[in-house]
């Protein structure tokens, strides 16, 4: 367990506020672990009928904690690893999911809102998914999800050149419903959320079903798992987490 996840349940919304603002919520494998025992309790307890996500600070977060990721491409991580479930219970995920989404959303900050069913955004919000820079691959079935969504390239600018995408874009390509002031943020999609928890549960529940394949999005996370994890045991990878620790510029040119 982590406090840098707090959880909160009131009239059927279960509310996932990430909250380590002084290091701009990157997620760490204690946060995944909250997060994704979270998503699996909400499918098996019936007080919960819907899940918001937000953050405290002045980002949503910044991504993965790199930290995390240079022990894995170093081989000194241990533990169990719970990315992927969290992954895996966003792409299983009955509830209907929101998301309130400030300042920075980094790499898994911008996949997590394709499996989300309401997004609203500041206007500044700055949506980014920097992979290849890091010398990685799309996660979170993004690599099919995020092209479906706004079109090749347009997504491949993102992934490819680590092109920011701010909230008012955002809602015109239809990666968000709607933006609205910062001060707001919290209050548009906690709106929706209530009225969202005082719909016919089985429903919402039979709706999302039909406009998502699960099983697809489950297998594709697990061969983008996979080469993720490879990637991650590259001398590119490592040139990337060198360079990010050092402040500089990475070079990949000098690598075959």
């Amino acid at each position: 367990m982590t406090d840098q996840v707090k959880v909160e349940l009131e009239a059927g919304v279960l509310t996932l506020t990430l909250a380590r603002p002084e290091k701009k919520n990157a997620l760490n494998n204690a946060m995944y672990g909250v997060l994704a025992d979270a998503l699996e309790r909400a499918e098996t307890d019936p007080a919960i009928r819907v899940v918001v996500f937000q953050a405290d600070g002045d980002s949503f977060t910044a991504g993965n904690d790199l930290q995390d990721f240079a022990a894995q491409a170093a081989g000194a991580f241990e533990g169990e690893r719970h990315v992927m479930r969290f992954l895996k219970a966003l792409a299983h995920a009955t509830r209907p999911l929101v998301a309130a989404v400030q300042g920075q959303a980094v790499g898994v900050g911008t996949t997590m809102l394709l499996h989300c069913d309401l997004v609203y955004v500041a206007p500044d919000a700055r949506l980014t998914t920097p992979f290849v820079g890091l010398a990685l691959v799309p996660e979170a079935a993004s690599s099919w999800l995020l092209p479906a969504r706004i079109g090749h390239a347009r997504a491949y600018a993102m992934f490819a050149l680590g092109e920011a995408v701010d909230g008012i874009t955002a809602v015109a390509w239809g990666l968000a419903n709607a933006a609205a002031p910062e001060a707001e943020l919290r209050t548009r999609a906690r709106t929706a959320a209530d009225k969202l928890a005082k719909q016919p549960l089985g429903a919402l529940t039979a709706t999302k079903r039909l406009m998502r394949d699960a099983a697809a999005i489950a297998a594709l996370m697990d061969k983008e798992g996979a080469l993720f994890a490879e990637r991650l045991g590259t001398a590119e990878a490592r040139e990337a987490f060198m360079a990010f620790a050092e402040r500089r510029p990475a070079d990949f040119t000098r690598l075959a």
